[in-house]
């Protein structure tokens, strides 16, 4: 269990989960290191804890392997909590990663244009689950990173709504954090730190 399957295609999760576990002893491979890849599962879960599980056990069944896959978005308070688990395809599921993130970027902006400074509130939510092979969820993690949605994107570091969450205690954006920082604060730094603990229980069973 110190070698770990991240079932997604999406590298900017990648590095940073291998950011994340790797001081932590354990290797983090992706779907990028595997020979043949099955098409990718609709995520039609109503809950991050939904798509997480779903795809975690798709990934460990069709290929046979543990597998830990994650959920994550934005929720935005004055949306009821929107995008939240339509976060990567808010603005629709065409172009490349980069088109759609800042697709979906101008698209929450302009849902919020109107909504004054105070009532921004936001945070991004990660759920991370564990499957074996048959299907069963052997550990499962949630983190959150509150923050709020800033007037324009200010940035580089990070990727999809990043440049959009404000920091008010560091007068920042989750993009113009460094790496470092970021990943010690994150949504995802913080489930897979949680999700280490029983991973490094598993791998000593």
């Amino acid at each position: 269990m110190t070698q770990l399957l991240f079932a997604t295609s999406n590298q900017h999760k990648v590095d940073e989960v291998r950011a994340i576990l790797g001081p932590l002893g354990f290797v983090v491979r992706s779907l990028a290191d595997v020979e043949s890849v099955p098409e990718e599962p609709e995520e039609n879960g109503a809950t991050f804890e939904d798509n997480a599980r779903l795809k975690a056990r798709y990934y460990a069944r069709a290929l046979r392997m543990t597998c830990i896959a994650d959920d994550s978005g934005i929720e935005v308070d004055a949306l009821g909590g929107a995008p939240g688990v339509y976060s990567a395809r808010y603005a629709g599921a065409s172009g490349t990663r980069d088109e759609r993130d800042a697709a979906n970027n101008e698209k929450l902006l302009e849902a919020l244009r109107h909504v004054p400074e105070g009532r921004r509130q936001a945070r991004f939510v990660c759920v991370a689950s564990v499957s074996d092979p048959g299907g069963n969820i052997l550990a499962e993690a949630r983190g959150t990173f509150e923050g709020a949605i800033a007037q324009a994107p200010r940035g580089t570091n990070g990727f999809g709504y990043d440049p959009l969450l404000f920091l008010a205690d560091r007068a920042c954006t989750s993009a113009e954090l460094l790496p470092e920082e970021k990943h010690a604060r994150s949504h995802r730094g913080k489930a897979f730190r949680a999700l280490a603990v029983p991973l490094r229980a598993l791998s000593e069973a």
